[in-house]
């Protein structure tokens, strides 16, 4: 073994030693912190115990000075600025002691009563005033209630008012919004909508009842009307008068009419009556000598009576004469109207049953057209061939020749446009393709492609619907430059000016559109582009200065 140096052994013990004075020091560091903790401790409690002991002292200071006050006060006073305490305080007539007692116990009148004191007022006083509460919303309630009434007054409702219409133009009104619950609120309209039928039915009645008056008074007014008259001749009397014409209906007039006699022939029966009440009493008082002439008259009223029965009885019988032609005639109407009715519904049936057998027929000519003819080059007479050897055919017999040949051209335009949808496709998808790009260079393309020969065996067709897409996307690429150029910032009214002046702003402009697709897409017409450029250019100058943002549009400024 080679024994290590001296001063390297020096070294370690200094080492050694430095780490155990470090530790000594921590371990007396940790000690200290540890006492002074605990010191920091003691103090808290013993201060806190200071703070409860303080807080018991003047709490038992506030009860003597309190039982000292009891002593002095009357208790009515006391339990008034107890009372005054909780109504200042708010305390809910809804809650209980123990939630509302944080509210009041520092308040100093809370000491003025006892516990038990204090526990029976409250109780009272929530008691009272969730009464009084009770009572304030029921007559805010029924103000309320009253003030939409007075808004229904307002309103002139009707019979036949709705509680939708009233709601859509009153719905904003406070007196509205105050009835906080739909139901309630169309509950209220319903009450007062029956309250207002009652009265229009009320005044309806009464209305009619004058009108009937009116009508007895003007037939009392000719005295050539009486029991015996007929409705036929009376009515030629009095169907100029304003009375007459307030009546409702003919048959009105008439029932009335009759009642009127009825109430004469009654009349008539009770003075009868007073004239032989009034000969019996002459008669006990003259005797035997009036006997023949009381004979005499007796005979005439019963004459007279049995006038006035054969009357009744005529009348009577036209009357029912009358009435069974009426019935008979409503009878025979009634009929035609039946018959009317009943053969608007068979037609419309018969229409429906037709409608639907046609449809039908449509529904299977389209299927066996969807299933037989997928060429849209077939014609319609070698089509015809094809689909009169299918069963499905017969199925189409409802359908006139001429609406079959316009389905089969529907079918067969569909088919086309479905065919030349997909061609496009294949042209958009082809990235080659392009605005300057020449058919013979496309059809290398896409010839492989099963698109392309789906679309048409014509050779001819595809290069026309090709060069019909090209002139498409031309179309669309120059309203694009057009697009672009509005949406350029740089170009104003003023630019065709500069453009003349100076031959660099032209390139400038067109610097800056290069950096746009839109415009590469027109390289192959420069000239053409330039055109459009130059055109729009000229546009914007005849056009002027834009208006400022607060001016009017043209159409909407005055004219002089």
């Amino acid at each position: 073994m080679v024994a290590s140096p001296p001063e390297s052994s020096q070294a370690a013990e200094t080492q050694a030693a430095k780490r155990d004075s470090t530790a000594e020091t921590e371990a007396q560091a940790a000690k200290k912190q540890k006492l002074d903790t605990s010191k920091l401790e003691t103090s808290a409690t013993e201060s806190e115990k200071k703070q409860i002991d303080i807080g018991k002292e003047a709490a038992m200071e506030a009860e003597v000075r309190a039982a000292r006050e009891r002593a002095i006060v009357p208790l009515e006073t006391r339990i008034k600025s107890f009372r005054e305490m909780l109504a200042e305080k708010e305390v809910s007539a809804f809650s209980t002691w123990e939630k509302e007692l944080h509210k009041i116990v520092f308040d100093p009148r809370y000491l003025l009563l006892t516990s038990k004191e204090r526990k029976q007022v409250f109780d009272k006083y929530v008691k009272e005033r969730a009464e009084e509460e009770r009572r304030e919303k029921r007559n805010k309630l029924k103000e309320r209630k009253d003030e939409y009434r007075r808004l229904m007054e307002e309103a002139s409702l009707h019979g036949k008012s709705s509680f939708g219409d009233f709601a859509q133009k009153y719905g904003k009104d406070d007196r509205f919004k105050n009835i906080e619950k739909m139901r309630e609120r169309e509950s209220l309209f319903n009450e007062f909508l029956l309250e207002v039928r009652k009265r229009e039915k009320e005044e309806k009645n009464l209305r009619r009842e004058q009108v009937k008056r009116d009508f007895f008074s003007l037939l009392r007014e000719h005295s050539e009307i009486d029991r015996h008259s007929r409705w036929s001749d009376a009515k030629k009397r009095v169907d100029s008068d304003p009375r007459y014409k307030n009546v409702d209906s003919s048959a009105v007039r008439e029932d009335w009419f009759r009642e009127y006699l009825k109430i004469l022939k009654d009349e008539r029966k009770r003075e009868k009556e007073r004239d032989r009440e009034r000969r019996d009493k002459d008669r006990r008082d003259k005797g035997d000598k009036s006997d023949r002439g009381d004979k005499e008259k007796e005979t005439k009223v019963e004459n007279e009576s049995e006038q006035d029965a054969e009357t009744d009885a005529e009348q009577e019988k036209e009357k029912e004469k009358e009435k069974a032609a009426r019935v008979e005639a409503s009878l025979r109407e009634r009929e035609k109207e039946v018959q009317r009715t009943l053969a608007v519904h068979l037609r419309d049936r018969d229409n429906e049953r037709e409608q639907h057998k046609h449809d039908e027929a449509v529904q299977h000519f389209k299927a066996l057209l969807a299933d037989l003819v997928r060429n849209s080059e077939l014609v319609w007479r070698e089509a015809k061939r094809q689909l009169r050897k299918d069963h499905r055919w017969e199925l189409a017999e409802l359908l006139e020749r001429e609406e079959k040949e316009k389905l089969f051209t529907e079918h067969i335009e569909q088919l086309s446009k479905k065919k030349k949808e997909k061609f496009r496709e294949l042209l958009n998808e082809t990235q080659d393709v392009t605005l300057s790009s020449s058919w013979k260079e496309v059809r290398k393309l896409i010839k492989d492609d099963p698109r392309y020969s789906k679309f048409s065996s014509s050779e001819k067709k595809c290069e026309r619907e090709f060069k019909d897409y090209i002139k498409d996307k031309m179309v669309a690429a120059k309203a694009d430059i057009r697009e672009l150029l509005q949406e350029t910032k740089l170009i104003t009214h003023k630019t065709l000016a500069m453009v003349k002046e100076n031959d660099g702003a032209m390139k400038e402009i067109e610097e800056i559109l290069k950096k746009d697709k839109r415009y590469l897409e027109l390289d192959h017409i420069p000239e053409e582009r330039q055109e459009l450029v130059m055109g729009y250019l000229e546009d914007l100058e005849k056009r002027g200065p834009p208006p400022p943002p607060t001016a009017s549009e043209p159409s909407r400024r005055s004219t002089k």
